[in-house]
Formats: C-alpha cells, structure tokens, sequence
C-alpha cells in the first residue's frame, strides 16, 4: 500500500520543474556516496564496501522506489559509518509520501540501525554515551524528513498559486464575455427599436405610394423600396436574434449568399446592369461569398456617388483565378449626401488578401468607375 502512495505521489509531482537535470543530481548524489564510503569503510573489507556500494548504487532507483531505496541501504548504516545513501533516501522518500507513520517508522529504524552498530547488536540504554549517540541518531534522520516534508509543502503551494491563477484567469474571462453579452444585449435593442423601427415607416409609406399612385416609373420604384424595406428587415431580425443569442453555438449574421445569388442582387440593385458571368462549378465558398460582395458594394456605390449611371459586371474564370470588373458610366444626376463610414472597399481589399487575392478600382476615362477583384479559384481561406 505504501508502494502505491508513492508512486501516485511521484505521478503527480513528477512533471514538476527541478533546478537541475534529475540524472545530473542522481549522478553526483552516487558520486558523493561512494566518496563517503570510501572515507568511512575504505578498502581493507569487502563486505562492508560492498554494503556501502550498494546502498550508494540504489540511490538511482530513489524517485521510482524511494521505499525500497531506503530499505537498502539500511544494512550499510548497521554495519558502517556509510550513511549519506541512507539519509538521501529518507529525504526523498519523506519529500514524496504523505504517510507520517510511514515515515515515523522509517526515521526509527534509521535510528536504531545507526545506534546498534553490527555484530554487537546491542545499547545500553543506563549509559549517558549510549543515550547521547541514541538521540544523535535520532536528530540526524528527523532532519531529513522535516526537510523533506517542507519541500513537499513548498511544491504543493506552488501548485495552488498556479490554480488560482488559472481560476482568476478564467473569472476575467467569464467576466469579459458578461460584458460582452450586456453590450451585444443593448446593442440588440437599439437596432430593433430604432433601425427596425425607421425601415418599418420606409417600407409602410413605399407601398402606400406602390397604391396611391398612377404613374408607372413611381410605382415600380415604390415597389423596389418596399422590397428592400422588407428585405432588409428580415436580415436585422436575423442580427438581433444572433447578438440576444450571445453565449450560444455560433451562427451566422446571414444566410451566406453565392454567385447563384447575382442575378437576383442584380435585378433587385435599382439601376441598368449587365450581368456576364462565366464561371465553373464548385468554386469554394470562401470565394463565391467574396464575389458577391464585392458585386453588391460596388452596385451599391454606384447608386449613393452616380445617380443615373448604367453599370456592367463581368464575371469570369482565366487561367485558374477568378476575376470580376464592376464598371458604371459616369453619373448625369448630381449625387445625393448620404451618410457613408468609408469601410467598404476597406473590408473588400481585407478580404481580398485573406483569400490571397487583390482589389483595385479607379476612374474611368469617360468619367466613370471601375472596381476590380481578382482571387485564386482555390482560395480555402475563411
């Protein structure tokens, strides 16, 4: 039982960082023995040297059995003044097991083995020498085990400073998410009580007019407000729900388009477009998402800075990458000032480059402008 104590206990401890190489000390701890063997038995009886041999020797096997390592060396203790591998093994048995009688019991037979010194196998207990020699032996092996137990005390508070780490860690990091969830949560409520509220009139008073009026160019126009209106709302519903939803499984702003979705972006953009696409099948997502986007921003531009303007999206596959041109002929309305944080070729370039590829645009000679997106056809960049 006391076996599997210590070998739980070194299992544990056993990752623990030492000052210095565990073989290097191993090595000098033998070294050191035989050196006192050597002072202490020296070479005129083979049986004593062997027994202090051995006991130096067994000091590799401390940290794998520090039990039967000091039960080794033992007999060099009765037989010798040989006991540095005696002492070394109770300090390491006493530095990994939690067994106190164990190591009461360990320290007495220390005692009693260096008291009674081989072959007269007995003490005088009425003698002040024999009593004095008694409790020097005594002070010598309690000293080893105190010093052993104080490094075992010392390693486990280093354990619990490193889990009280770990847990204040882990309460900022729950704290930090908190805060996060509160802020997503107001968030939330001020996009649905003042975006959804705003877009909701929209798109009332555009199919209040899609009704009201007579003229067909109004009413069409009315009708593509009114569907975006709707449209629109839809997503911010869908965005409210993920930011009230913090803390869940990840889910996605909203449904992820491709560039089976073009036409429909295209039909729906309020301006004269011409659509050329000319693209494989199973192009990666990564790259179909990016397509789409940089289609929608730039039809987007072209509605907010050239009012009037026709534009041309050309799509196509060359020599295994993907190159998209969205240009527009110059505007012949003024443009109207609208609110604008200048992200948007900002975010395209940024995930133009995550997939490996570029984005460029520029003026036209005849006044317009041209956006140009080129990728790999392979990007597996999320």
């Amino acid at each position: 039982m006391h076996g599997a104590v210590v070998d739980h206990t070194v299992a544990e401890h056993g990752s623990l960082p030492r000052r210095l190489p565990t073989p290097l000390v191993n090595a000098a701890l033998v070294a050191f023995s035989l050196f006192d063997a050597w002072i202490q038995v020296g070479t005129h009886d083979p049986l004593l040297l062997s027994f202090a041999l051995v006991a130096a020797v067994s000091l590799l096997l401390r940290h794998r059995l520090p039990l039967l390592t000091f039960i080794v060396t033992l007999p060099a203790v009765m037989v010798s003044d040989a006991v540095f591998a005696a002492l070394v093994a109770l300090y390491t048995l006493a530095s990994l097991t939690r067994h106190r009688v164990l190591l009461g019991a360990c320290a007495l037979a220390f005692t009693v083995c260096d008291t009674i010194k081989w072959p007269s196998a007995s003490i005088d207990l009425s003698s002040t020498q024999s009593l004095v020699a008694l409790g020097y032996s005594a002070a010598t092996a309690a000293a080893p085990v105190f010093l052993g137990q104080l490094v075992q005390t010392r390693r486990d508070l280093s354990l619990r400073l490193v889990e009280i780490s770990e847990a204040r860690d882990h309460e900022r990091l729950l704290t930090a998410q908190s805060m996060l969830s509160q802020e997503r949560a107001q968030l939330a409520r001020e996009m649905h009580d003042v975006v959804s509220h705003q877009v909701s009139l929209i798109a009332v008073r555009a199919g209040a007019l899609q009704v009201g009026t007579r003229d067909a160019e109004v009413r069409d126009a009315a009708a593509t407000i009114r569907r975006l209106s709707v449209q629109t709302l839809d997503e911010l519903r869908h965005m409210v729900s993920v930011l009230r939803a913090s803390g869940g499984r990840p889910t996605e702003l909203t449904p992820q388009p491709s560039v089976a979705d073009l036409r429909r972006l295209v039909d729906s953009s309020g301006i004269e477009v011409e659509l050329c696409t000319n693209l494989p099948d199973g192009l990666p997502a990564t790259v179909q998402r990016a397509i789409y986007r940089t289609v929608q921003e730039a039809l987007t531009n072209v509605r907010k800075h050239a009012p009037g303007a026709t534009a041309t999206v050309r799509v196509r596959h060359e020599e295994g990458a993907v190159r998209v041109s969205v240009t527009n002929t110059a505007p012949t309305r003024p443009a109207l000032p609208l609110p604008s944080a200048h992200y948007g070729l900002v975010g395209l370039r940024q995930r133009a480059a995550l997939l490996g590829g570029t984005v460029t645009s520029g003026p036209t000679a005849d006044g317009g402008y041209e956006l140009r997106l080129e990728l790999p056809a392979r990007g597996d960049t999320a």
